[in-house]
């Protein structure tokens, strides 16, 4: 069963969030911000529920902390906050925050894309061999602020269902983008899902993707 750390000063939100999770995942909660970086190096989350507004440390501080180390960067974020606003969503987005929730919480929503997160954060699988080649693909959907993109990406390696590459437009962790290998023209690969994304401050994020409908051979097919 994966595990939640859900992180906000308010018992009865935390309780709130606890009835309507627990029959999915094992909660561990905290309302004290100054001890939730200690709780997930302890408890090991495979997600985070984040308040912003909290005494001493906010959320903002605390998504900023958890992106900076080692042990925890990898771990999704999810906001949920009474905080509205574009703005603050974008700042969220900018900080590494997988995903945004405004209280009150649309728990059917929060469900289903704690459940598409959690998929999308299985680690790669090692028993693929993978290589370091350089091939030129297209890719080709929506980025974080669910506008249309087309980028030409190179790969850094490749295994049989997974490449790396730098991407410039900003991408969130569980979306996914068409693929189409570019040697003579455009050959449609399939849809791929981004299950990584490294050092989102810089200009050419890399990400890890992982295809999840591959109609065509692929370069280790």
């Amino acid at each position: 069963m994966h595990k939640l750390l859900i992180i906000d000063d308010e018992a009865p939100m935390r309780r709130l969030m606890r009835i309507n999770l627990e029959d999915r995942y094992k909660i561990v909660e905290t309302g004290d911000p100054e001890l939730a970086l200690e709780a997930a190096l302890q408890s090991k989350p495979n997600a985070i529920l984040l308040d912003l507004r909290m005494p001493n440390y906010s959320g903002f501080e605390l998504c900023r902390t958890f992106k900076s180390i080692t042990t925890t960067q990898l771990i999704p974020i999810i906001i949920v906050t009474g905080e509205a606003g574009a703005n603050t969503k974008s700042y969220c987005d900018e900080l590494g925050a997988t995903a945004y929730f405004e209280k009150p919480i649309d728990f059917e929503a929060l469900r289903d894309r704690l459940a598409k997160v959690l998929e999308a954060a299985h680690p790669e699988r090692r028993s693929e061999v993978r290589i370091s080649l350089r091939v030129m693909v297209n890719l080709r959907g929506t980025d974080i602020y669910r506008k249309p993109f087309e980028e030409l990406c190179a790969t850094e390696n490749v295994s049989r269902s997974t490449f790396f590459c730098g991407c410039k437009s900003p991408l969130e962790k569980g979306s996914e983008v068409a693929v189409s290998l570019v040697s003579g023209g455009k050959k449609f690969l399939g849809m791929a899902r981004v299950v990584r994304c490294e050092d989102r401050s810089t200009p050419n994020t890399r990400y890890a993707f992982r295809f999840v409908q591959n109609d065509v051979n692929w370069i280790l097919q």
